[in-house]
């Protein structure tokens, strides 16, 4: 049995299936490991979701921004956005299977047999891995209770910015929201840079790569993330692993294997 990690597939089921060919994935033996943002942008964003639904068996995947962006649109919530690879989705006669399979994705994924956690975003620096844990059940026991239209109708927003144990109900579950699927940036204080998306060693002034944040809480526990395509899958940084290299932007669609942590990529 192998266990792999592999990076944002974003609609591109092509550079998905050859990937799959390449690590040789065996259902009857590999787990397959999925950092989120599964559709969007890229041009099958229909066929990709149907091949992973197919193989739900062998797939933890979390949610990513576009995952959820889907879910709120299928809701009601909100428009499609020009740029949005959708529409096949919303409209395929087992659109109900799908959607209704992705809401219940986690935020969160624990890989105890590689001591090993996965977000779409990356663990935010000043909270602890147990803290993550909780908050990221909160917002996925909203996703799949009675208020998960009062969830998807305030989820976008960029404030408040930071993390407030204070916070409540709506408020609460858009910042939980925001740091496990859209976070790159941080300042000291840990809030979040939401419109930025530039390369690592250019950030907003005053602010930094999470992973990079001085006070971040230490951690033995191998931290698995997508979302960032300009990391190119780098971040030098001991136990963080980037796993998004671009493959909706022409860049390749890589695999970790967690037993080796060896990175095979299919280039798009």
């Amino acid at each position: 049995m192998s266990d792999y990690a592999i990076g944002d597939l974003q609609g591109c089921l092509k550079p998905f299936n050859c990937l799959l060919e390449q690590i040789n994935f065996n259902a009857d033996r590999d787990r397959l490991f999925l950092a989120g943002d599964l559709v969007n942008r890229g041009p099958d964003s229909l066929g990709t979701l149907r091949r992973v639904y197919e193989l739900r068996e062998n797939v933890h995947a979390v949610l990513g921004n576009h995952d959820l962006h889907l879910l709120a649109v299928a809701q009601g919530s909100t428009d499609s956005r020009r740029k949005d690879t959708l529409t096949d989705i919303l409209e395929a006669p087992d659109r109900d299977a799908l959607l209704g399979w992705l809401q219940n994705c986690p935020l969160l994924v624990d890989i105890p047999e590689h001591q090993a956690v996965m977000t779409h975003a990356g663990i935010p620096p000043l909270w602890t891995l147990a803290e993550a844990r909780q908050r990221a059940r909160e917002v996925e026991q909203v996703l799949r209770g009675p208020q998960v239209g009062e969830y998807f109708a305030n989820m976008y927003g960029n404030q408040p910015a930071g993390w407030d144990n204070a916070l409540q109900d709506a408020e609460r579950w858009r910042v939980i929201t925001n740091h496990f699927t859209r976070m790159r940036f941080v300042d000291l204080a840990g809030d979040l840079d939401l419109g930025s998306k530039g390369e690592a060693d250019a950030p907003p002034e005053g602010f930094m790569p999470w992973f990079l944040h001085p006070h971040r809480q230490a951690t033995d526990t191998r931290i698995l993330f997508g979302h960032w395509a300009a990391l190119e899958g780098h971040t030098d940084v001991v136990n963080v692993d980037a796993l998004d290299t671009g493959c909706v932007w022409g860049g390749s669609l890589t695999a970790l294997r967690l037993d080796d942590l060896t990175r095979i990529a299919c280039h798009c």
